[in-house]
């Protein structure tokens, strides 16, 4: 949600609304919130989402799994992509600043015609991808003919310093590889970052091997607490000079800036994910009530925001004049409580809370 509130105030990408800055310290900062957030988050997602998948197989099944995966899955992407991507396209589009549809070729007033270029899965990429994940699973287990209880500790021990310097060196050869051919922000379909693919797909395997070895618990601190000092010492070198040079340089297509940059993703994402880990265990291994009513609406809030954040921006917030950067912080400060608010009470809506 934050991420994609910055896309508006940055207008850098796509997006259903965008209202970019006029303001150059503003735009660099929430570009940098943007490529801060790419280079780890979905990663991260994708090696939680691993780790959880052993245990779901194992205890439904294969057809009860492969059920599950439809209805938590299968329908929230439907439903996002034919009606709530239109809905969101529909609200925003219209207020975007003319001089800036203009130049993406979009006639007001729109069409029903329009319906088809705007159903589409939009953020909800992850749930196809991991759909995708999910399924090569389930037919690998099918393959593979293996009915291990998959209990923790069972599995290969704790990652090593040789072994995550071995693995950030290769993810960032595929990686850089991979925008030899898919440079960062070109589409492919409906994916706008499948340049990060050989990590969203190594993350995700990491994560299944870590459920195997209880890494969660296992992994060492010092480990973590080195990772991610590293991980944060190449990101104040690597991103300011991005920002000072050519940042479609760093994008792929070969050149060595770009190797560069899938080395420095590749290092934060893989430390930021080992001191998270680290952080998490040590300071917030409990469930208290506010934790355990927002795990329990997270998932709806991921399906449901963008037609909120873009009701917010468009709609109420694009009037006011304030700076780029406070404009950023007030819009926050509005949809988080909201897009909370509002799944709770779609997760009251009988059915609902099965899928969401």
């Amino acid at each position: 949600m934050i991420h994609h509130l910055a896309i508006i105030y940055a207008g850098n990408v796509p997006f259903y609304y965008i209202e970019p800055s006029s303001d150059l310290l503003s735009y660099l900062v929430l570009v940098v919130i943007e490529i801060l957030d790419q280079a780890w988050f979905m990663g991260l997602l994708f090696l939680l989402s691993g780790y959880f998948l052993p245990s779901s197989f194992e205890r439904k099944g294969l057809k009860l799994f492969l059920k599950d995966r439809a209805i938590r899955l299968g329908v929230p992407l439907l439903v996002f992509t034919f009606v709530l991507a239109p809905l969101t396209y529909f609200i925003g589009v219209p207020h975007i600043q003319p001089s800036l549809l203009a130049r993406k070729g979009v006639a007001l007033p729109l069409q029903w015609g329009a319906y088809f270029s705007a159903a589409s899965p939009g953020p909800l990429w992850f749930v196809a991808l991991l759909l995708v994940f999910d399924c090569c699973y389930a037919a690998w287990r099918v393959a593979a003919r293996k009915n291990t209880a998959g209990q923790g500790g069972t599995g290969r021990g704790p990652p090593t310093y040789r072994g995550v310097i071995a693995f950030v060196l290769i993810l960032a050869a595929v990686t850089y590889l991979v925008r030899v051919i898919v440079p960062i922000g070109l589409y492919v379909w409906f994916f706008p970052t499948l340049s990060y693919l050989p990590q969203y797909a190594s993350f995700f395997v990491i994560g299944i091997v870590a459920y195997r070895g209880d890494w969660l618990r296992r992994v060492s601190a010092p480990l973590a607490k080195g990772a991610f000092a590293v991980a944060v010492a190449a990101a104040l070198v690597v991103v300011p000079f991005t920002l000072l040079r050519a940042p479609t340089t760093f994008a792929g297509d070969g050149t060595w800036q770009s190797g560069v940059y899938a080395l420095w993703d590749s290092t934060f994402a893989v430390g930021l994910a080992l001191g998270l880990v680290a952080l998490y265990r040590r300071l917030f291994d409990f469930s208290g009530r506010l934790w355990k009513f927002l795990s329990q609406q997270s998932y709806a809030v991921y399906v449901i925001h963008p037609p909120i954040i873009i009701v917010v921006t468009a709609l109420f917030l694009q009037g006011v004049a304030l700076e780029p950067l406070l404009k950023f912080g007030l819009a926050a400060a509005i949809c988080v409580p909201a897009c909370f608010a509002c799944a709770w009470l779609v997760r009251r809506i009988p059915l609902v809370s099965r899928v969401l």
